[in-house]
């Protein structure tokens, strides 16, 4: 332990970004206790109940993969050997904007093409072996245990399910990082505290997945097929392969739903810009039935805006904001909150909530604008486009076409993409001028209409 804050510290919930907050907790808690409904005891390729979307697409952007193999050496490695390929963010990956690839280019930053429940268990079984952690599995949590006065959260009161008993665990600290099922805000008001100020991004995103079995590798050396979805092609996908499988995520927004029985998935599929991908797994052998998730917003709570707040509490990951998921960033986001709560620890003490909450605030801002900009992007979507808003996206319409033929671009672009860079990096004149010398993009056409007798039947 590098330095002793506290006794013990309760960790609510073993995602990735309670795993991730284990992790920094233990350099100076004696003890970490991280408390998960689901039964933790096995490793494999199988979602976990409370993990929804793991059966899904997911994607560790670039910076994220830089914390994680920070705070888990080796773990890149250790993922590949379990069947996950790695590859360059910009040379093994296919991008497609408004159905146009933009030029693959070496980018130098490392990309793993995940299978989530593996990579979600490594770092388990990497946190669990840390000296003081304790997984309390199978264990559901009932509320907060507070002082007298509730100006400090003591514990948290959570029940076995093997025996129904109710228990109180101590804290000097508590991280909530359940999720977007996060409870603070209504503990908060059990509490007499004020609810954080919320913003949403109502996009009404539907993903469905299918497994297949492939006699080939279509996909060569590369990783994934992403066509990103744009106002003039509104559907995405993310085609990929890892642990001797592909996988195929449609995706819909604005209730758009890729179907769930297997000729409408095919349907959709085929409706994609890139037609390869409908090409590669029409005669391919599923492994499963097409599984839907539904995410109807992005949810930003800004608990930096609160002037009170119970001592001994902190949230992190989706329980602070919770991302489109097309834009992969929950997990990299997580990870640099991760950083920053190990920061704070290192300073002798536990964060103050007001400067915690601050500093994540400013790891947020970055890619919450680009996953809003981006979403307010299509005209179905409600929300006020100022004219920053609408410059950025005619802007990065300009900038995709030009990568089409621009390896700079490319590069440029997916720095941005992968959290290594800040968005205004965009905007440096050599990047710019590149852009505008390039001229205004081609015409889209209007796309027909998305939602056919195919697409609209619901998971």
């Amino acid at each position: 332990m590098a330095n002793h804050v506290g006794d013990r510290a309760v960790v609510l919930g073993a995602s990735m970004a309670g795993l991730m907050a284990a992790r920094v907790l233990a350099e100076s808690y004696a003890e970490v206790v991280v408390v998960d409904r689901d039964d933790l005891s096995e490793v494999s390729g199988t979602p976990r109940k409370s993990v929804r979307q793991g059966g899904h697409a997911h994607a560790l952007l670039a910076r994220g993969l830089q914390v994680l193999e920070d705070l888990y050496p080796g773990l890149t490695l250790e993922l590949e050997a379990l069947g996950m390929p790695i590859g360059d963010l910009g040379n093994n990956i296919r991008w497609y904007f408004n159905g146009r690839q933009i030029r693959q280019v070496d980018t130098g930053l490392v990309i793993v093409s995940l299978v989530r429940p593996l990579l979600e268990g490594q770092v388990r079984v990497r946190t669990a072996a840390l000296s003081g952690v304790t997984m309390m599995d199978r264990t559901d949590i009932l509320g907060l245990a507070t002082t007298p006065d509730r100006g400090r959260v003591t514990g948290v009161t959570v029940r076995r399910q093997s025996d129904g008993v109710d228990e109180l665990l101590p804290a000097d600290l508590v991280v909530d990082t359940t999720g977007r099922g996060s409870r603070t805000a209504a503990w908060l008001e059990e509490l007499g505290y004020q609810r954080a100020p919320e913003e949403k991004v109502k996009i009404g995103l539907t993903y469905t997945t299918q497994h297949y079995r492939l006699s080939e590798n279509v996909l060569g050396d590369d990783l994934a097929s992403i066509p990103v979805a744009t106002p003039g092609h509104p559907r995405g996908a993310v085609f990929s392969r890892a642990c001797g499988r592909y996988q195929l995520s449609l995706t819909g927004i604005l209730g758009d739903q890729p179907p769930t029985d297997p000729e409408g998935f095919l349907r959709y599929a085929r409706s994609l810009p890139v037609p390869d991908i409908y090409e590669w797994v029409r005669d391919a052998e599923p492994i499963d039935e097409p599984a839907a998730i539904r995410y109807p917003a992005s949810v930003r709570r800004h608990y930096e805006k609160l002037t009170a707040f119970p001592d001994g509490l902190l949230v992190m990951g989706d329980g602070a904001t919770s991302f489109n998921p097309v834009y992969a960033q929950g997990m990299t986001v997580a990870a640099l909150e991760a950083l920053e709560l190990r920061d704070h620890l290192r300073r002798g003490s536990a964060p103050p909530f007001r400067r915690f909450f601050a500093d994540i605030a400013r790891v947020i801002d970055g890619p919450w604008e680009i996953a809003a900009t981006s979403d307010l992007s299509h005209p179905g979507v409600a929300g006020k486009r100022t004219p920053k808003i609408k410059f950025i996206n005619g802007y990065l319409a300009r900038l995709h076409a030009a990568a089409s033929n621009d390896p700079h671009l490319s590069n440029a672009f997916l720095r941005v993409a992968g959290l290594i860079d800040a968005p205004p990096t965009l905007m440096k004149p050599a990047t710019l001028l590149r852009v505008l010398r390039a001229g205004k993009p081609p015409a889209q056409p209007v796309p027909p209409r998305t939602i056919d007798s195919a697409s609209s039947s619901t998971a």
